[in-house]
């Protein structure tokens, strides 16, 4: 365990890198590491991430509930704290809001595919949580079951949440989750994107022992790369369309009448 000097450093250090790289703007984003079996060392609320200074962080206990520090925890750390709960091997969370993979999941695209080996061997599928309230108890719910076999998740609308066993590994996460959302916009930008087939992925999982398994949680979308999948949702734009066709047909009809 890092000591309390050594962490706080650490996170203002990762606060500076979120914000440098724009993966967070003004005062969006969250950051903790676990300090011992009872403390949680995290950013406050309201504040910029890349501007931090020590006397800014606060160190909270298991439930939540301030133990040091003259700012209020950040309005997330309900779903910081639900990621600690499930998972004793976590020692670090960062919550960011990289804008790439936050417009995939406001487009209905989901990430949770088969397509650069690299991040089938260290991620697995990239799967997006259910909408939730941010700042709610919503939040940790959605995130509940798919943290248990995820180190990396796209939060609906709401950026991406990422965890290690140290705060820069949960950092770089970061950074491959928003470097697959561009590199896949740019694909289908370009034309189709050609996805890893089963076979490739299973060669893959023989020699780096790659993340993809088959369990249900870890199922890719439109792909079938690891052997289970599932369709892609439908863009919420073609409802959307469906409505304003409908809304137009009926005016055109009541028109006609006069």
């Amino acid at each position: 365990m890092l000591n309390h000097s050594d962490a706080k450093e650490e996170i203002i250090k990762v606060g500076k890198l979120l914000h440098e790289k724009g993966f967070i703007s003004a005062g969006d984003g969250n950051i903790s590491i676990r300090l011992d079996e009872d403390r949680i060392l995290t950013t406050p609320t309201g504040l910029s991430k890349g501007f931090l200074k020590k006397e800014d962080l606060v160190v909270i206990d298991m439930k939540g509930k301030k133990v040091s520090g003259s700012r209020n925890p950040s309005s997330e750390i309900l779903m910081h704290l639900c990621v600690y709960e499930e998972r004793e091997d976590v020692k670090a969370v960062v919550h960011a809001h990289p804008p790439v993979s936050t417009a995939f999941s406001i487009a209905g695209v989901s990430l949770a595919k088969c397509i650069l080996p690299e991040v089938v061997c260290t991620l697995g599928a990239i799967q997006t949580a259910d909408y939730a309230t941010p700042g709610t108890q919503e939040v940790p719910e959605a995130i509940r079951e798919l943290i248990k076999d995820h180190d990396a998740l796209i939060l609906d609308r709401h950026g991406t949440l990422t965890v290690g066993k140290e705060l820069f590994e949960a950092y770089m996460k970061v950074e491959k989750v928003e470097h697959t959302a561009l590199v896949t916009l740019n694909a289908r930008q370009l034309g189709d994107v050609r996805l890893l087939s089963e076979e490739e992925v299973g060669k893959l999982e023989e020699l780096h022992g790659a993340k993809m398994s088959k369990s249900e949680s870890h199922k890719c979308v439109n792909c079938n790369g690891c052997g289970l999948s599932e369709p892609e949702p439908e863009p919420e734009e073609k409802d959307e369309d469906e409505l304003v066709k409908k809304i137009y047909d009926e005016v055109k009809r009541e028109m006609t009448k006069v």
